[in-house]
């Protein structure tokens, strides 16, 4: 069968039969489709992470529901000499408190200035601000402000901490949540124009903010810093790297009209849909861009490749529309598949972006085969052809397939070996989400949680609500007992900074209701002194700093709110389970829930993990199903498995030693790769096996595939590489890991599929020449010398 002999007339080729008719098409369709970008709105909310059906934010919900709400927004003030205990700063707390329930939605305010000291006079309770205006701030009344507030329970290591050189102003936040992200940036915007007034006022104290609002202004931060520096940054690699390996400006701006109508296809379309972009899907335009790319070169190569063998250009575009149509197609629909299977995620975000990366993908295919070809008809692309000596000359694509043709009983057991001391250090790996360390360390947020941690508190907490289900069964004396027990536990365990307990309450009033002696700072034993001392103390408080966050209306329920230090989520796990197990020794008749934002990241990412392992084999399935219809051949399509899943295996290996923690982001890489790496695969193997159905040998077909692929697959490599590298440069953790771990599995593949598979066929493929006796001819092709037995493929 004639190696030179190749159809050329298959139907996807007649599709740019009219190039002009093709681009007009196409024009208008992108413009319609594109126009739907106007409906795109950003979410940042942290909730987006998480779906209806998720424990965690059941729970929370319903913590939210018994009691008010506890979004929050706070103001770290830490003079530079260290001392918060002092007139001038103490006055900063006051009227930074005042205007501190101007921030908008604003339902309560706490801090130094307004906490509601107790004590007795005679035998009256008397509860006012710790900072009343009305006692001047004389060295005298200072010196007893630091005394109480460093011996409060309640506001060590909360409002002040230990070594009172830092004070928090708490701003608990109700918002309408008619458009969250508006609201949280409009209260981030306040907040940010209050502290810069205060700078100017106070240049001798450092302002920080923190809280849960803020991390959602660091989510909108994060998304439009990526917008506004990673996309740009990656047009700009794509302009260097195309211009360079195909030396050809035309070519390279039709490229960039396919890359830019796939991003604003996609884009617009995501709009139609009325869907909206998140921390995560911000990042699609760099992902199409990269895979859009991938199409481009192998059309574009394989176009060059012809024209250099004096074919012309129409024929040439043709030609290569035909060889690589197939290829393109099988690659675009496992990449969709690896990305639909983010649809098994627990988490909306990344369900959203696996689907808009699967439509992009899709897009990029049907551009690259239809309005490419047509533009690359259009354009006065030339091409030099190749000097007679040039071509005789060997390419190092060329010399690599001799070297791993010679070598191949080395490659293939060295290769196994590598894969298997990677699949052994997978274990090693463990799922750890931690939201601070989401951002990195230029993020103002990122800066004041670090600062927090060190100087007062971490920022991570856990809500914990006890249900009496009892109406005011929270005076009773065994459930006050028992909450105080569960205090004391909760504060010896290890990491804990801080726990706001009404046990504390308890214990201060008790004590002021004997004349403030110390011997009565205990816990009331008496039902109705309880509850008496309670009401007392209610009604002595000031409208908006109610128990209504510690207490829900009939008095059945308590939450305590436990701060601890900035861990990950294996830690943070374990001590929800610790909570658990406490209460079903100790006080099993009560009903706990405990949940925080804090807690639901710490358990989406091993959930979520769990969940893409669980698809895992379906996807390998789905994939290996493909190859084996691509390429016709069940052998071919098992041997293309392992080098489709060795990469994988590869990366995580190497990600044990690189870092070790695998976050949300990094949970959905192996789907998010796999159908990517299989690009690689499917060029080789359809070269190959196109070479061999002409009557070549394995070791004359490997010869072929290296010489006529190899150039394009290393470029692609290149540009995608490149692509998930500018990811990897995100001041965002979540985009950053996964930019980087795919960046190394995409390159992985390459050396895998210029290594390993050769081996493979090598050793499996070699008997097996009559198989191949009815398949199709390849495409016309000329090669320099490409065995050194002296035969021409």
């Amino acid at each position: 069968m004639n190696i030179n002999q190749y159809n050329t007339k298959v139907w996807y080729t007649r599709l740019t039969q009219q190039p002009w008719l093709v681009l007009l098409l196409s024009v208008l369709l992108l413009v319609v489709a594109s126009y739907g970008g106007k409906n795109l709105y950003f979410e940042g909310d942290y909730r987006i992470f998480f779906d209806g059906n998720n424990q965690q934010l059941q729970a929370f919900d319903e913590i939210q529901a018994t009691f008010s709400k506890s979004d929050n927004i706070s103001i770290v003030i830490a003079p530079t000499d260290g001392e918060i205990f002092t007139v001038s700063t103490l006055t900063l707390i006051q009227h930074l408190t005042e205007q501190a329930w101007l921030v908008p939605y604003t339902s309560r305010v706490d801090s130094l200035a307004n906490y509601q000291h107790t004590q007795a006079v005679q035998d009256d309770l008397l509860v006012e601000d710790l900072l009343l205006e009305e006692h001047p701030l004389t060295k005298a009344r200072v010196e007893y402000v630091k005394q109480v507030a460093l011996n409060e329970p309640a506001l060590v290591n909360s409002m002040v901490s230990a070594s009172g050189k830092v004070s928090v102003i708490n701003i608990t936040i109700q918002m309408p949540e008619i458009d969250k992200t508006a609201e949280s940036v409009e209260v981030n915007r306040y907040v940010d124009e209050l502290i810069n007034d205060y700078r100017q006022h106070y240049p001798e104290v450092e302002f920080h903010k923190a809280g849960i609002i803020a991390l959602n202004g660091a989510f909108v931060k994060a998304a439009q810093d990526d917008s506004a520096t990673l996309v740009p940054a990656m047009f700009l690699i794509i302009l260097v790297f195309l211009t360079i390996m195909l030396r050809s400006i035309l070519s390279v701006a039709a490229t960039l009209i396919i890359i830019v109508g796939s991003v604003a296809a996609t884009l617009g379309i995501t709009g139609w849909l009325g869907m909206y972009i998140t921390t995560a899907t911000v990042n699609i335009p760099t992902l199409v861009m990269t895979l859009a790319v991938a199409d481009c070169v192998h059309i574009i190569a394989a176009m060059r490749h012809k024209m250099k063998h004096s074919a012309n250009r129409l024929a040439a575009v043709d030609h290569s529309v035909a060889i690589n149509a197939m290829p393109i197609l099988i690659t675009s629909v496992t990449t969709a598949i690896g990305f639909l299977m983010m649809n098994m995620s627990d988490s909306p975000v990344l369900q959203q972006f696996g689907n808009v990366a699967a439509l992009g993908v899709m897009l990029a295919c049907g551009l690259s085969v239809t309005l490419l070809p047509a533009l690359l008809k259009i354009l006065p692309i030339t091409v030099v052809s190749a000097p007679e000596s040039t071509a005789k000359k060997p390419s190092i694509f060329d010399r690599l397939a001799d070297f791993v043709i010679d070598y191949h009983r080395i490659m293939l057991p060295l290769s196994i070996v590598v894969i298997c001391l990677a699949g052994l250090a997978i274990p090693l790996n463990k799922v750890n989400d931690d939201s601070v360390r989401y951002f990195d360390h230029t993020s103002d947020f990122r800066q004041a949680a670090d600062f927090m941690e060190k100087e007062i508190s971490g920022m991570t907490n856990i809500s914990v609500a006890i249900k009496t289900a009892e109406s005011q069964g929270i005076a009773s004396p065994k459930f006050i007992a028992a909450l105080g027990e569960f205090t004391d536990w909760l504060r010896s365990q290890p990491n804990i900074d801080h726990v706001a307990t009404l046990s504390d309450t308890y214990k201060r009033l008790n004590q002021n209701m004997h004349g403030d002696q110390a011997s009565y700072y205990r816990l009331p034993q008496d039902r109705q002194l309880a509850a008496q001392y309670l009401l007392l103390y209610e009604m002595s408080l000031p409208f908006g700093l109610d128990l209504n966050n510690q207490l829900n209306i009939d008095k059945s329920s308590v939450k305590l709110v436990v701060t601890t230090q900035n861990r990950g989520s294996a830690e943070l796990v374990a001590l929800e389970q610790q909570i658990y197990q406490w209460f079903e020794e100790h006080a099993s008749q009560y009903q706990v829930v405990a949940s925080s934002p804090n807690l639901m990241f710490a358990h989406i990412g091993e959930t979520n993990m769990a969940s893409m392992l669980t698809t895992l084999p379906i996807t390998l399935l789905l994939v290996s199903a493909l190859m084996i219809f691509a390429l016709k051949s069940l052998r071919l399509g098992l041997i293309s498995l392992m080098p489709n899943v060795a990469p994988a295996v590869i990366g995580f290996g190497l990600w044990a030693l690189i870092s070790g923690e695998i976050n949300l982001g990094l949970s959905v890489v192996v789907t998010l790769t796999l159908g990517i790496v299989v690009d690689d695969a499917v060029h080789f193997l359809t070269k190959y096996q196109r070479a061999r159905a002409s009557g070549q040998d394995t070791q004359q077909a490997i010869r072929y595939a290296f010489h006529t692929v190899g150039r394009a697959l290393w470029i692609t490599t290149v540009v995608l590489v490149a692509g998930f590298s500018v990811l990897a440069m995100s001041s965002f953790r979540l985009n950053s890991d996964m930019g980087l771990l795919s960046a190394i599995v995409i390159f992985i593949a390459l050396v895998v599929d210029f290594v390993f598979l050769p081996a493979l066929l090598m050793k499996f493929d070699k008997q097996h020449d009559q198989s191949y006796s009815d398949q199709p001819a390849i495409e016309s092709v000329s090669t320099p010398q490409a065995t050194r037995q002296g035969v021409t493929l």
